[in-house]
């Protein structure tokens, strides 16, 4: 039976680690996808800590753009995240992404994705809860990343916030 859950919350939440024992309590060998991005060394970092606080227990995927490619029928998917996964999408000559159209292929992208049966673990960042950027591109990726996380939350069964390590559950 398919199953949409949406952990999200700020930077540093404790987002990813929830959604982790999430995983872990529905499957003893849960699937990873990973959409990051390796740009430079302080992500590397980050990417490191998330693969040892891992290591044995998962399944891993790097996938940082086709989602639909993954196939993940019957399994406890994680994918972490929806953020990093949405900045891929993101012209790379840094000029402003037209946001309708950037968000029907995510959503396309999400429709192949989740055609599967399985269980869906998605993790993003509420990155519209702090100020309003002066910066055109951030804050035009805060609209792309907000009504992105619209979207999975309408298809979701479940919602949950993490604020400073602690879920919150606020749909389902």
């Amino acid at each position: 039976m398919k199953r949409i859950i949406l952990v999200t919350g700020g930077q540093r939440s404790g987002k990813s680690e929830y959604a982790e024992r999430l995983a872990l309590s529905l499957s003893p060998r849960p699937l990873y996808i990973a959409t990051a991005r390796v740009r430079d060394e302080e992500m590397r970092l980050r990417v490191e800590r998330h693969r040892q606080r891992r290591a044995g227990r998962w399944d891993t995927l790097e996938e940082p753009l086709r989602l639909s490619r993954c196939k993940v029928e019957r399994r406890v998917a994680l994918v972490d995240c929806l953020t990093l996964w949405a900045a891929n999408w993101l012209p790379e000559d840094g000029s402003l992404p037209d946001v309708e159209l950037t968000l029907g292929k995510l959503k396309a992208e999400l429709d192949g994705f989740l055609g599967q049966e399985a269980t869906f673990i998605f993790v993003g960042n509420e990155t519209g809860l702090g100020g309003i950027s002066p910066n055109a591109l951030q804050r035009t990726f805060t609209d792309l990343v907000g009504l992105l996380n619209q979207h999975v939350a309408r298809l979701s069964d479940e919602v949950w916030l993490v604020v400073a390590g602690i879920p919150i559950k606020i749909k389902g």
